[in-house]
Protein backbone atom coordinates (compact mmCIF):
# COMPACT_ATOMS: atom_id res chain seq x y z
CA UNK A 1 0.00 0.00 0.00
CA UNK A 2 1.35 3.52 -0.86
CA UNK A 3 2.52 5.82 2.29
CA UNK A 4 -0.11 8.56 1.91
CA UNK A 5 1.94 11.14 2.91
CA UNK A 6 4.41 10.72 -0.47
CA UNK A 7 0.93 11.13 -2.35
CA UNK A 8 0.61 14.98 -1.41
CA UNK A 9 1.94 16.79 -4.24
CA UNK A 10 5.27 19.10 -3.46
CA UNK A 11 4.00 23.03 -2.41
CA UNK A 12 5.73 26.09 -1.64
CA UNK A 13 4.09 25.80 1.68
CA UNK A 14 5.26 22.50 2.56
CA UNK A 15 8.87 22.27 1.16
CA UNK A 16 12.34 22.99 2.28
CA UNK A 17 15.61 22.89 0.10
CA UNK A 18 19.09 21.76 0.93
CA UNK A 19 22.41 21.92 -1.11
CA UNK A 20 24.79 19.87 -0.18
CA UNK A 21 29.04 20.49 -0.83
CA UNK A 22 28.55 21.84 -4.50
CA UNK A 23 31.46 22.90 -4.65
CA UNK A 24 34.49 22.47 -7.10
CA UNK A 25 36.57 19.52 -5.83
CA UNK A 26 33.45 17.64 -5.19
CA UNK A 27 32.36 18.11 -9.10
CA UNK A 28 35.67 17.45 -9.82
CA UNK A 29 34.93 13.82 -9.34
CA UNK A 30 31.40 13.37 -10.53
CA UNK A 31 31.12 11.13 -13.86
CA UNK A 32 27.55 10.02 -14.05
CA UNK A 33 26.27 13.57 -15.46
CA UNK A 34 28.27 16.24 -17.56
CA UNK A 35 29.19 19.07 -14.76
CA UNK A 36 27.93 21.65 -16.62
CA UNK A 37 24.55 20.25 -17.20
CA UNK A 38 25.05 19.64 -13.23
CA UNK A 39 25.39 23.28 -12.88
CA UNK A 40 22.34 24.41 -15.21
CA UNK A 41 20.15 22.16 -13.09
CA UNK A 42 21.41 23.44 -9.82
CA UNK A 43 21.19 26.82 -10.45
CA UNK A 44 17.71 26.26 -12.08
CA UNK A 45 16.63 25.26 -8.99
CA UNK A 46 18.62 27.33 -6.47
CA UNK A 47 16.04 30.27 -9.21
CA UNK A 48 13.07 28.10 -8.66
CA UNK A 49 13.28 28.21 -4.59
CA UNK A 50 14.09 31.75 -4.98
CA UNK A 51 10.70 32.29 -6.85
CA UNK A 52 8.33 30.16 -4.84
CA UNK A 53 10.09 31.58 -1.27
CA UNK A 54 11.20 28.25 -0.34
CA UNK A 55 13.92 28.31 2.75
CA UNK A 56 16.87 26.91 1.82
CA UNK A 57 19.94 25.41 3.77
CA UNK A 58 23.21 25.61 1.67
CA UNK A 59 25.97 23.27 3.50
CA UNK A 60 29.59 23.01 2.55
CA UNK A 61 32.77 20.42 3.66
CA UNK A 62 36.33 21.19 4.32
CA UNK A 63 36.07 23.94 1.63
CA UNK A 64 39.47 25.43 2.86
CA UNK A 65 41.41 22.69 3.41
CA UNK A 66 40.25 20.15 0.58
CA UNK A 67 36.37 20.97 -1.11
CA UNK A 68 36.95 24.50 -2.66
CA UNK A 69 33.93 27.28 -2.69
CA UNK A 70 30.82 26.63 -3.63
CA UNK A 71 29.20 27.86 -7.10
CA UNK A 72 29.28 31.32 -7.61
CA UNK A 73 26.25 31.14 -9.74
CA UNK A 74 23.84 29.35 -7.10
CA UNK A 75 25.77 31.77 -4.60
CA UNK A 76 24.48 34.62 -6.53
CA UNK A 77 20.68 33.02 -6.67
CA UNK A 78 21.38 33.49 -2.46
CA UNK A 79 23.81 36.33 -1.27
CA UNK A 80 22.51 36.52 2.28
CA UNK A 81 22.34 33.15 2.63
CA UNK A 82 24.74 31.81 5.68
CA UNK A 83 26.73 28.69 4.38
CA UNK A 84 26.99 25.79 7.41
CA UNK A 85 30.38 24.87 7.05
CA UNK A 86 30.56 20.93 8.23
CA UNK A 87 33.57 18.32 9.11
CA UNK A 88 31.53 15.46 8.19
CA UNK A 89 30.65 13.98 5.10
CA UNK A 90 26.72 13.32 6.71
CA UNK A 91 25.35 16.63 6.79
CA UNK A 92 22.89 15.11 9.51
CA UNK A 93 25.65 14.78 11.84
CA UNK A 94 26.12 18.69 11.91
CA UNK A 95 24.29 20.28 14.16
CA UNK A 96 23.75 23.82 12.24
CA UNK A 97 22.27 21.80 9.50
CA UNK A 98 19.75 20.03 12.05
CA UNK A 99 19.14 23.33 13.62
CA UNK A 100 17.83 25.20 9.94
CA UNK A 101 16.11 22.03 8.62
CA UNK A 102 14.18 21.83 12.03
CA UNK A 103 13.46 25.49 11.94
CA UNK A 104 12.02 24.98 8.31
CA UNK A 105 9.75 21.95 9.28
CA UNK A 106 8.34 23.72 12.67
CA UNK A 107 6.13 25.89 9.99
CA UNK A 108 4.90 22.60 8.62
CA UNK A 109 7.47 22.28 5.86
CA UNK A 110 8.67 18.14 6.43
CA UNK A 111 9.62 17.24 2.88
CA UNK A 112 12.92 18.50 2.25
CA UNK A 113 14.25 18.25 -1.32
CA UNK A 114 17.88 17.45 -1.64
CA UNK A 115 20.38 18.30 -4.69
CA UNK A 116 24.34 17.20 -3.27
CA UNK A 117 27.68 15.70 -4.26
CA UNK A 118 27.91 12.80 -4.42
CA UNK A 119 24.96 11.08 -4.49
CA UNK A 120 26.47 8.17 -3.03
CA UNK A 121 27.92 9.17 0.19
CA UNK A 122 26.91 12.85 1.29
CA UNK A 123 23.36 12.69 -0.53
CA UNK A 124 22.72 9.09 0.56
CA UNK A 125 24.30 9.00 4.69
CA UNK A 126 22.20 12.40 5.19
CA UNK A 127 19.03 10.78 3.64
CA UNK A 128 19.03 7.73 5.70
CA UNK A 129 20.20 9.59 8.82
CA UNK A 130 17.40 11.95 8.43
CA UNK A 131 14.21 9.56 7.62
CA UNK A 132 15.59 7.41 10.34
CA UNK A 133 15.92 10.06 13.25
CA UNK A 134 12.78 12.17 12.31
CA UNK A 135 9.24 12.13 10.44
CA UNK A 136 11.24 14.09 7.47
CA UNK A 137 9.83 13.22 3.87
CA UNK A 138 13.14 13.13 1.73
CA UNK A 139 12.88 14.17 -2.05
CA UNK A 140 16.13 13.52 -4.06
CA UNK A 141 16.68 15.60 -7.13
CA UNK A 142 18.64 13.04 -9.51
CA UNK A 143 19.73 15.24 -12.38
CA UNK A 144 20.89 17.85 -9.38
CA UNK A 145 23.31 15.41 -7.74
CA UNK A 146 26.17 13.53 -9.10
CA UNK A 147 28.03 10.33 -8.08
CA UNK A 148 31.50 9.44 -9.13
CA UNK A 149 30.02 7.06 -11.63
CA UNK A 150 27.08 6.20 -13.22
CA UNK A 151 26.39 2.93 -11.04
CA UNK A 152 27.56 4.98 -8.14
CA UNK A 153 24.55 7.26 -8.87
CA UNK A 154 22.36 4.89 -10.17
CA UNK A 155 22.69 2.25 -7.05
CA UNK A 156 22.43 4.88 -4.45
CA UNK A 157 19.56 6.37 -5.99
CA UNK A 158 18.30 2.99 -5.77
CA UNK A 159 19.04 2.03 -1.89
CA UNK A 160 17.45 5.75 -1.01
CA UNK A 161 14.54 4.42 -2.80
CA UNK A 162 14.20 1.50 -1.05
CA UNK A 163 14.37 3.20 1.78
CA UNK A 164 11.38 5.77 1.22
CA UNK A 165 13.24 8.55 -0.56
CA UNK A 166 11.47 10.21 -3.40
CA UNK A 167 12.96 10.62 -7.06
CA UNK A 168 12.97 13.86 -8.79
CA UNK A 169 13.91 16.10 -11.31
CA UNK A 170 15.08 19.85 -10.87
CA UNK A 171 12.32 20.91 -13.74
CA UNK A 172 9.83 18.24 -11.98
CA UNK A 173 10.08 20.31 -8.62
CA UNK A 174 9.83 23.95 -10.30
CA UNK A 175 6.12 22.67 -12.14
CA UNK A 176 5.04 21.02 -9.36
CA UNK A 177 5.60 24.18 -7.03
CA UNK A 178 4.02 26.34 -9.79
CA UNK A 179 1.17 23.57 -10.36
CA UNK A 180 -1.68 25.77 -12.62
CA UNK A 181 -0.15 28.33 -15.10
CA UNK A 182 -3.22 31.09 -13.77
CA UNK A 183 -0.76 31.57 -10.89
CA UNK A 184 0.43 34.47 -12.13
CA UNK A 185 2.52 35.44 -9.07
CA UNK A 186 4.84 33.09 -9.68
CA UNK A 187 4.00 32.65 -14.12
CA UNK A 188 6.91 34.96 -15.36
CA UNK A 189 9.40 33.96 -12.94
CA UNK A 190 9.12 30.14 -14.26
CA UNK A 191 9.28 31.17 -17.45
CA UNK A 192 12.36 32.75 -17.16
CA UNK A 193 13.54 29.89 -15.76
CA UNK A 194 12.88 27.77 -18.29
CA UNK A 195 13.96 29.94 -21.03
CA UNK A 196 17.56 30.17 -19.30
CA UNK A 197 17.96 26.35 -17.44
CA UNK A 198 15.68 23.93 -19.68
CA UNK A 199 17.33 23.29 -22.81
CA UNK A 200 14.49 22.31 -25.85
CA UNK A 201 11.64 23.35 -23.51
CA UNK A 202 12.69 26.77 -22.66
CA UNK A 203 14.46 26.91 -26.39
CA UNK A 204 10.19 26.12 -27.14
CA UNK A 205 9.25 28.55 -25.30
CA UNK A 206 11.45 31.46 -26.97
CA UNK A 207 9.88 30.16 -30.52
CA UNK A 208 6.03 30.28 -28.97
CA UNK A 209 6.58 33.57 -27.70
CA UNK A 210 8.28 35.64 -29.97
CA UNK A 211 6.91 33.09 -33.88
CA UNK A 212 3.46 32.42 -32.15
CA UNK A 213 2.15 34.94 -30.43
CA UNK A 214 4.46 37.69 -31.59
CA UNK A 215 6.15 39.15 -28.48
CA UNK A 216 9.44 41.08 -28.78
CA UNK A 217 12.57 39.04 -28.66
CA UNK A 218 14.01 39.16 -25.14
CA UNK A 219 17.15 40.58 -26.06
CA UNK A 220 18.02 43.31 -28.49
CA UNK A 221 20.76 42.63 -31.40
CA UNK A 222 22.13 44.32 -34.48
CA UNK A 223 19.84 45.19 -37.61
CA UNK A 224 19.19 41.62 -39.50
CA UNK A 225 20.47 41.99 -43.25
CA UNK A 226 20.54 40.14 -46.40
CA UNK A 227 19.32 37.51 -47.46
CA UNK A 228 22.33 38.76 -50.39
CA UNK A 229 23.51 35.68 -52.74
CA UNK A 230 26.27 36.13 -54.66
CA UNK A 231 27.01 36.43 -58.12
Amino acid sequence: MSNRKYLEVLTPQNSQLIFIDHQPQMAFGVQSIDRQVLKNNVVGLAKAAKAFGIPTTITTVETEAFSGHTYPELLAVFPEQRILERSSMNSWDDQNVRDSLAANAAQGRKKIIVSGLWTEVCNTTFALSAMHDSDYEIYMVADASGGTSLDAHNYAMDRMVQAGAVPMTWQQVLLEWQRDWARRETYDAVIDIVREHSGGYGMGVDYAYTMVHKAPERVQHGERIGPNPAK
